[in-house]
């Protein structure tokens, strides 16, 4: 499946998956960079389908502290899902904006449905300093953002996991994480018994990121009708991207994000893109969301020259 030169923007200001508020206000910050006319100047045609609506939370939604605000997040990643699907029927590329991690589980869902419905399979490319793969058994904070693809393999509570009605949403031989630097030890276990190819920062900086991309896309397409990309802003060293949930040391550098991107433009196989954990409120002078545009311009075809 090639890449629609249409691009629907959605906006998911969904907080609820981590502890530091400000990350609600990622889609805003992207479109004050000025991602909707950047990308109207590539020559596509954008709509910017403004935000999934995100009910309040309140205290005593907090729950199972091992899960923190399942029943609200599960909620959202119906709706978020529903909103995906329909923008894929009708020929759009689905341009997620986050929000935290957990959103991935919601919109990643609407993209398995509606290849499912066609009998094909989906592949993911996890571009993150995290796994993201901790279960309410091992986290150590309670926070779904540190569960999302956990949960699209299947592993996780059951309001996420079966989202769509089965279990896995995505295929462990069709998901790749890459440029991870932070594992937990339950994370570690998980990745191995489920089979995903994990390439850390090592791989990146002993074999360069051409090779670990086009490694990726190989892994991830094979037999799948189309990738998805979801971008977790702290891949990206935190020199480059300082507004960010939880940042680590010893990312991508911002040439190194800007080449995977470039690869995954060129494989024409990219039919949808999730970017998450923009915080303003830990920004400077919004660096870190109008870095992620660009990286956002580079995946969806442009050039140096």
């Amino acid at each position: 499946m090639a890449r629609s030169d249409r691009i629907r923007v959605i906006g998911v200001p969904l907080d609820l998956g981590q502890d530091r508020r400000g990350v609600e206000m990622g889609p805003s910050a992207l479109r004050v960079a000025g991602l909707v006319q950047r990308l109207a100047a590539l020559g596509l045609q954008v709509e910017d389908a403004g935000n999934v609506p995100i009910a309040p939370a309140h205290p005593e939604d907090l729950g199972d502290p091992n899960a923190k605000y399942l029943g609200p997040i599960a909620k959202s990643c119906r709706m978020q899902s529903e909103w995906v699907e329909q923008a894929l029927q009708v020929g759009d590329f689905p341009l997620v904006l986050g929000g935290d991690h957990s959103i991935a589980i919601g919109a990643t869902a609407g993209m398995c449905s509606f290849f499912r419905k066609r009998g094909q399979n989906l592949g993911l490319i996890w571009l993150d300093a995290h796994g993201d793969c901790n279960t309410p058994a091992t986290t150590p904070s309670g926070n779904i953002h540190g569960m999302s693809l956990a949960c699209l393999l299947g592993q996780g509570p059951r309001e996420l996991i079966r989202l769509e009605g089965y279990s896995p949403m995505v295929q462990p031989q069709n998901a790749v994480l890459v440029g991870v630097h932070d594992l937990d030890a339950g994370e570690k276990t998980l990745l191995r018994q489920v089979g995903v190819k994990v390439y850390t920062m090592r791989d990146l900086d002993e074999r360069g990121m051409r090779a670990v991309m086009e490694e990726a896309i190989g892994i991830a397409g094979h037999g799948a009708a189309g990738i998805v990309a979801s971008l977790d802003m702290d891949f990206v060293d935190a020199v480059y991207a300082p507004g960010v949930g939880t940042p680590v040391r010893g990312g991508a550098t911002y040439r190194e994000a800007h080449l995977a991107m470039e690869i995954l433009a060129d494989s024409q196989f990219l039919f949808a893109l999730e970017v998450v954990e923009i915080n303003p409120v830990l920004d400077e002078h919004n660096r870190t969301a109008e870095l992620a545009v660009e990286l956002i311009l580079s995946a969806l075809g442009k050039k140096i020259f």
